[in-house]
């Protein structure tokens, strides 16, 4: 779904990433993991297209990204950013409902058809009892259960989310992480940043390290994320253990 090759970015005079390359397949969960400035966001918004591609190709759902438009290229992926607070006067079926956008003629009204698909959107994310309730009296999680939702109504094959479970209490988080590992299954692509490397362990199939704008490690969390890198990268102690056959990551400590 997601193949990238050889990704440079520079923001200004700064190289921020250099001959990244990475893969996110069909039905799985992708994770970024890295330092605070590792290139972790720079990598998402050259995939939305937000930062420019310097050298390097990428292709999403088959398509290149430097050539197709932005329409089409929201027909087939949707990303939710760390900003989820909309401050304009409007229901969350609203804000929804602008994910039919890229699937509508210019000024053509929304469709039966696009009415089911936000409907089913509201479903997915267990939003039907809040669709009339105007967004900025939502708490936090409820926020990101929207921008999850209006992704969703786009109908991408791939979702990119740029820490999702930011300033959310525990049982949002694992709310939200739960919701993404049940849209994998269904068939989704996702690729997110992530700070809990342990949220990674139990819910990433694999993830790619970033350490200064290069890819230091990627893999299965249980292969990639040993006591060597996890100290040499993240600067902790960390070990990894199975319980039941799931990996847990357990940290210790500033290595």
């Amino acid at each position: 779904m997601i193949d990238a090759k050889g990704v440079e970015v520079a923001l200004g005079e700064r190289t921020v990433l250099s001959d990244v390359d990475i893969e996110v397949r069909k039905g799985e969960v992708f994770g970024l993991v890295g330092p605070n400035g590792s290139g972790k966001t720079t990598l998402l918004r050259t995939l939305y297209r937000t930062a420019p591609l310097q050298a390097g190709a990428i292709e999403v759902a088959g398509l290149p990204l430097r050539t197709t438009g932005r329409r089409r290229l929201a027909q087939v992926l949707a990303a939710t950013t760390q900003e989820t607070e909309n401050r304009a006067s409007l229901t969350v079926r609203e804000v929804v409902e602008q994910g039919r956008v890229p699937h509508l003629g210019l000024l053509q009204p929304m469709r039966d058809e696009d009415r089911d698909i936000v409907a089913k959107a509201l479903a997915a994310t267990s939003l039907e009892a809040e669709a009339n309730r105007d967004v900025r009296t939502l708490s936090g999680g409820e926020r990101q259960r929207v921008a999850i939702a209006r992704a969703l109504a786009q109908r991408p094959r791939i979702l990119v989310l740029d820490e999702p479970t930011n300033h959310l209490d525990l049982r949002h988080q694992f709310g939200i992480l739960d919701l993404l590992r049940s849209l994998a299954n269904d068939g989704l692509a996702i690729l997110l940043t992530l700070h809990d490397l342990r949220q990674a362990v139990e819910y990433c199939d694999r993830v790619a390290v970033l350490n200064g704008g290069r890819i230091a490690a990627a893999g299965a969390p249980a292969d990639v994320l040993d006591e060597h890198l996890l100290a040499e990268v993240f600067g902790v102690r960390g070990t990894l253990r199975h319980t039941d056959g799931r990996p847990t990551l357990d940290l210790h400590g500033i290595a």
